[in-house]
């Protein structure tokens, strides 16, 4: 028979309704919204971005420099190719409100502007105002604003003053909506924003202090982006000049989005692999009861293929179907959450209906429908027509035909291929692929395990009916254990996972702060002030060790004379500026793995001591050349050696290190960290912030409690992405249980006619489920603790501990799971007349 003759029989077949494909279309469905959702919303975010550059940015291109302002020859090209021209100061301060004898302070991030700013978009204040009114100020003193949360940590007002350095402003609005806050990074600190007229006399912005500037461009229409960026990066080469356009004005956020959304979509792909699970059952059950009908065909001449032909195209109908609706759910969902969504976000998304997350997600769908019924369709062409009263597919064989098996393994690499493909990143892909394969495998094999254990332990069960029965189903060959001990399981495993690695995060933050890290960063000591700053602490009892040393920032821009993003690609190194320090002799504790450290008197040309780990991923080796742009100038130094930097401590950790004659002259200051008790603190801020107003401070607790927040939110993100995972195996439990009533209808049909009370059966259903659910549980727990030891070891490079309380839920959740849902189909099985059920098997 041919195709059409398959379809008339398909479509006949398929008009007895969903009856049996409710779980079916709903794993399919669900996995293929998950990823759809994801897919969506990571492409609304990315258009905001693509579509909000130069607000983002600032403007339609900026020029950044460290540690200095532009001079006449940059500034004058700025204003040549340029509408408008804006002027931003972006640097750290203490901002302090006294009140009498008491004083507050607040680390903040300052972001001084001139008249023109912003060129694109608008600053939102509360109360409403133009940010010229709020900065003309009361009187004599110039006006500033800061964010809310800012302004409450030192119990401001509008109309209070505050002070930054030694200049007084007085808080005239709160800061609502700043439109290029996205494209300036993870701050420290709340916002405050003031005229850059005003800090003259503040003491902030001295030669050698932290601060970058940057410079705005409004350009005109017709601007061709890439010929004005080479043009200002030949003509100012060796300046220092660090240039991006709105074509890209957040591109820390842009990355950071497509690799969470990336990771994203691979869980949304083991939720996939869940719903095949609960598919491949379902269609399982649909055919086992369709033996006697597959019968009849064959016995009324229909061949192998007609068969297979048939019930494929009925398959492949729901398989669409379902598809379809998570295309729907996956497409309509996000807009319809849409406000709540952009809320939530500290970007713009615009969300719309976008093709392609569409796309990936239906071929994710249509491949993981493909590999998972492809199987079970396979064994219809076993069925033969002598096989008409009985269950063929009780002793089919374990693998089908070695083409459907070629198949198979054909599809998944066509899967994996298209994973890898959409996200850009081939070692996360296979390694969650082998992560998700590995669990699959181990939940197998437990499976087989957890029936063998049932089947030895009935004999033990003797006396105790409610558990032998218990045992004698799990132990059964066509019970429930595996396609519950997968679906569930799978779930369970990245749940443990996420729980354990953000436990043991948390957990090393906690652990190793208290014995490693100082209380205070101070920044911007100037050489002068040290003295001072070291006779204060050095006379408190409760200080224990102060390091300090000479700090600079510079750029990377050659290796051996060559382009350094040539050599080294996108290392994080040459991101960027990175800092640097000089030193006469090497600072106590170093450890120089190659190479040696220069004389104390050493006056010749430039010698670099490098970072080794950061060395070694470069490729650099000792006599090589770096030449570093720091303050406009370039200095070209030798690697003389290579010393460890470890930057776990929290401690001062500098990559590159030279000779005091290479950069002493240079305008700069110091940094210093101070190790002292908790109770101390206080004090020490107090006395040297009130001594030397310019001296910036940053406690090293909230920066990490700052950092934290931020894990905490990508956790949470990724914990929402198991938990649809675990949503689409609760249903598979639902699919088992549901299609295993009618077997327990009858084993309870036979238990109360042989004189079992409800109660008791209703216990053994209980045991079977909680012994099942464990079982899952725990194997998904060693595979989540598996999972989360080895990012925590390999990844993250810190020590491992089980997260109990993590663990203890996992595997509560298992056997409550698996309860419930077999619990809800137990009671019609329970009230089932034993007579009526037993006349029916006869």
């Amino acid at each position: 028979m041919s195709w059409p003759a398959a379809a008339r029989i398909a479509r006949r077949e398929l008009r007895g309704g969903l009856r049996g494909f409710r779980i079916f279309l709903a794993c399919l469905a669900l996995g293929v919204a998950a990823i759809a959702g994801v897919g969506s919303i990571r492409a609304a975010i990315e258009g905001g971005l693509a579509a909000e550059g130069a607000v983002l940015l600032g403007g339609d291109a900026e020029a950044e420099f460290t540690y200095r302002f532009a001079t006449e020859q940059e500034r004058a090209f700025f204003e040549d190719a340029a509408n408008a021209v804006s002027e931003v100061v972006d640097f750290r301060s203490m901002a302090v409100v006294e009140r009498g004898e008491e004083t507050e302070r607040a680390l903040t991030q300052v972001k001084a502007v001139d008249d023109a700013y912003p060129l694109v978009g608008e600053v939102v204040l509360e109360p409403e105002m133009g940010l010229e009114t709020a900065f003309a100020g009361e009187g004599d003193l110039p006006g500033g604003v800061m964010e809310r949360v800012l302004a409450d940590r030192l119990g401001l007002s509008p109309g209070d003053r505050f002070r930054l350095g030694t200049q007084d402003f007085v808080l005239t609005a709160l800061l609502a909506r700043e439109p290029d806050a996205a494209g300036d990074g993870f701050g420290l600190g709340p916002r405050t924003l003031v005229p850059t007229a005003a800090l003259a006399d503040s003491g902030l912005i001295a030669p050698g202090t932290l601060f970058s500037t940057k410079y705005r461009l409004d350009l005109p229409a017709d601007t061709d982006l890439d010929a004005l960026r080479a043009e200002a990066l030949d003509r100012f080469e060796e300046s220092g000049l660090r240039w991006r356009d709105a074509r890209n004005g957040a591109p820390g956020i842009a990355e950071f989005v497509d690799r969470l959304g990336a990771f994203l979509v691979l869980v949304g792909l083991s939720g996939l692999a869940v719903g095949g699970i609960g598919v491949s059952a379902a269609v399982r059950a649909y055919l086992a009861e369709k033996t006697g009908v597959i019968a009849t065909l064959r016995t009324l001449g229909a061949d192998r293929a007609t068969v297979f032909r048939t019930y494929f195209i009925q398959i492949g109908a729901l398989a669409a179907l379902g598809i379809f609706i998570g295309l729907l759910l996956g497409a309509l969902v996000p807009l319809a959450f849409a406000p709540l969504i952009e809320a939530r976000l500290p970007v713009p998304a615009r969300f719309g209906l976008y093709p392609g997350p569409l796309v990936e997600a239906a071929l994710y769908g249509v491949l993981t429908a493909l590999i998972f019924t492809l199987w079970p369709l396979a064994r219809t062409e076993e069925v033969r027509a002598a096989t008409l009263f009985r269950d063929a597919l009780e002793g089919a064989r374990a693998l089908p035909a070695a083409r459907f098996v070629v198949a198979t393994v054909a599809l998944i690499a066509a899967l994996l291929g298209l994973a890898v493909w959409f996200s850009g990143n081939a070692e996360l892909t296979l390694w969650t692929a082998g992560g998700i394969a590995a669990a699959l495998v181990l939940l197998a094999l437990a499976a087989e395990g957890l029936r063998w254990l049932a089947r030895r332990g009935v004999r033990a069960a003797r006396g105790r009916a409610a558990l032998r029965w218990a045992l004698d189903a799990i132990g059964a060959r066509r019970g429930a254990v595996a396609p519950v001990m997968l679906s569930l399981g799978l779930g369970l495993s990245v749940l443990a996972a996420i729980g354990q690695i953000d436990g043991n995060l948390r957990a090393a933050i906690d652990r190793d702060l208290p014995d490693v890290a100082p209380s205070y960063f101070f920044v911007d000591i100037q050489k002068d002030q040290m003295p001072g700053f070291r006779e204060r602490l050095m006379e408190d009892p409760a200080v224990s060790k102060v390091d300090s040393a000479p700090m600079l920032r510079g750029v990377i821009t050659r290796i051996n004379g060559q382009p350094a993003s040539e050599v080294a690609g996108g290392h994080w190194v040459i991101q960027g500026d990175r800092g640097v320090t000089y030193s006469a002799a090497p600072p106590e504790d170093t450890v120089i793995t190659e190479g040696d450290w220069w004389p104390e008197d050493y006056e010749g040309p430039p010698l670099v001591s490098f970072a080794a780990e950061e060395a070694a991923e470069i490729g650099l080796q000792l006599g090589d050349t770096l030449t570093v742009n720091i303050l406009g100038r370039e200095i070209t130094a030798e690697v003389a050696n290579f010393r460890v930097v470890d930057f776990s401590t929290a401690g001062i950790g500098f990559i590159m290190a030279m000779n005091p004659s290479a950069l002493e002259a240079a305008p700069h200051s110091f940094i210093a960290t101070v190790y002292a008790d908790d109770s101390s603190e206080a004090a020490i801020l107090r006395d040297l912030a009130s001594a030397y107003p310019n001296i910036t401070a940053i406690r090293v607790r909230d920066a990490i409690d700052r950092v934290s927040d931020l894990l905490a939110g990508i956790a949470s993100a990724t914990a929402w992405g198991a938990s649809a995972t675990l949503l689409v195996g609760f249903l598979v439990l639902i699919g088992a249980a549901a299609a295993g009533e009618g077997a327990r209808t009858y084993e309870a049909a036979v238990l109360k006619t042989l004189g079992a009370a409800r109660a008791r059966i209703l216990m053994s259903f209980a045991l079977r489920a909680a012994l099942i659910g464990a079982g899952a549980a725990a194997v998904a727990l060693a595979a989540g603790i598996g999972g989360g030891w080895a990012v925590t070891h390999f990844v993250m490079e810190t020590d491992f501990a089980v997260i109990w309380s993590s663990a203890l839920a996992i595997v509560a959740g298992g056997v409550l799971a698996t309860l419930g849902a077999t619990l809800a189909f137990a009671w019609r099985p329970l009230a089932a007349r034993p007579a009526q059920v037993l006349r029916a098997r006869e």
